[in-house]
């Protein structure tokens, strides 16, 4: 039997960025399909950046930065407001 997937966020920062990174990708129009490929990344690293299971390392950052034509600094930044948005625990 194959492991089970972790269903929960790491962390409010992790399913922040993983939301940001969602927004921007729907936005671009591109499905998680297109920017796995676009990014060279395996489409399960992308599904777990976006529901914030995953913790990317900074090149998988940079890489879905420019795939998704933005800065890391935008993904951040994104994220960042998101985390404004969302009371804290």
């Amino acid at each position: 039997m194959p492991p089970r997937r972790q269903s929960e966020p790491r962390s409010p920062e992790h399913a922040a960025l993983g939301e940001a990174v969602r927004l921007t990708r729907v936005e671009a129009g591109l499905s998680q399909e297109a920017l796995a490929d676009a990014a060279d990344l395996h489409i399960t690293v992308l599904g777990d950046v976006e529901r914030g299971v995953g913790n990317p390392e900074y090149a998988t950052l940079v890489k879905l930065a420019r795939a998704l034509k933005v800065t890391p600094g935008v993904l951040v930044m994104r994220a960042d407001g998101l985390m404004g948005a969302r009371p804290q625990p």
